[in-house]
């Protein structure tokens, strides 16, 4: 890549999209925001804009759209709709799209970003787990114009591990997990854990959903799903390792013998900015890891009592099909009753699981339709068994 870059940013006014920005300002000023975008949050957006300069804006509400147009500085383009994030994800000025949406929102503006020779900076877990053949399908015929690098620490590690390395040398990998917030707390208090709890992280500063998924290992779960697809690896060679100092952000192990690891402070704007500069590595002002005073280095086995979400995500992804969304689409749901107080902590993995006893495997690769309709059946699914787990 050359020095400066037009940069679109969709979901910028979540953790993931805020950090870009900070990121870019840290780049200089060669670097230029051209598009942010926001479900909701005009109010940030309108900030946005005005302080990186915008041409371009959307919000998936129309109403809200309205409302920016009214605050919008002159000579910013206010777009609206579910199909403005996949519109702006094509525009002819930008070369990186960061993608940073939450949900099956991600899918389309990724493969319409890959079909116009976009690098896409991927930092949205559902595109690949509900659609990975879709996108790396996507990736191959982009060929040397469109690229794909991820943003997730772990997979950022894994794909900073194999520069240079070829395919056939890749004997396994070796994704961290911090172990959320209750790696060290009693079994039997799992049932007692309120939302709260559940979103002390305590190293990574995310969003509340990611927080949330890192307290089940469901997270973990649907990296998995996105490694399998990302790095071309069978599932039995994706292996998890608890290491509660999220120091050592994952591994790849060659067929030699050597483990090769990333190493870094929890800050995610470093993997953000490689996904920006790769195969650059300009410098920053970001804290550094200090070797002497990070402690020793401890990895453990996953305990799958305490995580069945992992082993539900595993299953899904050996199943394929549409199991993968599935899986995510009963663990939004499950998560979003969670917060709201309606179903226990521990009720989510079951909802989960419950969804996905129900659902009727595609035994095909499945395409865009089938799966958004896979994903909306399994939600109806799983606000069934929420609805029944509070007695209504």
């Amino acid at each position: 890549m050359g020095k400066g870059k037009n940069v679109v940013i969709l979901g910028s006014t979540g953790s993931i999209g805020r950090q870009a920005l900070e990121v870019i300002e840290t780049l200089g000023e060669d670097w230029h925001v051209a598009a942010v975008t926001a479900d909701h949050n005009y109010d940030l957006l309108n900030q946005q804009i005005r302080k990186h300069g915008c041409r371009y804006a959307a919000l998936n509400s129309r109403s809200d759209a309205a409302k920016l147009r009214n605050i919008a500085p002159e000579g910013c383009q206010i777009w609206e709709g579910p199909e403005a994030m996949r519109d702006l994800a094509a525009l002819p000025e930008a070369d990186v799209v960061l993608v940073a949406v939450l949900g099956t929102a991600g899918i389309e503006p990724t493969l319409a970003a890959l079909k116009a020779g976009k690098r896409v900076a991927l930092a949205n877990k559902e595109t690949l787990v509900a659609a990975g053949a879709l996108i790396m399908q996507a990736v191959r015929q982009a060929g040397s114009t469109g690229m794909l690098v991820p943003v997730d620490s772990e997979h950022s590690a894994i794909f900073q591990c194999l520069v240079g390395q070829d395919q056939d040398a890749l004997e396994s990998i070796t994704l961290t997990a911090s172990g959320g917030a209750f790696r060290d707390y009693p079994l039997a208090e799992l049932a007692n854990v309120t939302p709260e709890m559940a979103l002390r992280h305590p190293n990574w500063n995310m969003g509340p959903k990611i927080t949330i998924d890192s307290a089940t290992l469901m997270n973990k779960g649907l990296e998995v799903i996105e490694a399998h697809w990302l790095f071309a690896v069978d599932y039995p060679q994706i292996n998890v390792a608890i290491h509660p100092g999220s120091m050592v952000h994952s591994m790849v192990h060659l067929r030699d013998g050597s483990i090769l690891a990333q190493l870094g402070a929890p800050d995610m704007r470093l993997p953000i900015q490689y996904a920006f500069t790769y195969p650059r590595r300009p410098p920053n002002n970001y804290r550094r890891l200090n070797l002497f005073e990070c402690g020793p280095l401890l990895f453990e086995p996953p305990d799958l009592q305490r995580f069945p979400a992992l082993k539900l995500a595993y299953d899904a992804g050996t199943a394929g099909g549409t199991a993968p969304a599935v899986l995510n689409a009963a663990n939004e749901e499950a998560v979003a009753a969670f917060r709201a107080g309606r179903v226990a902590f521990l009720d989510i993995a079951r909802i989960v699981a419950e969804t996905l006893g129900k659902h009727i495997n595609s035994t095909w690769i499945p395409d865009l339709g089938t799966i958004l309709e896979a994903d909306a059946v399994a939600r109806v699914s799983a606000n069934s068994i929420i609805r029944r787990l509070e007695g209504k």
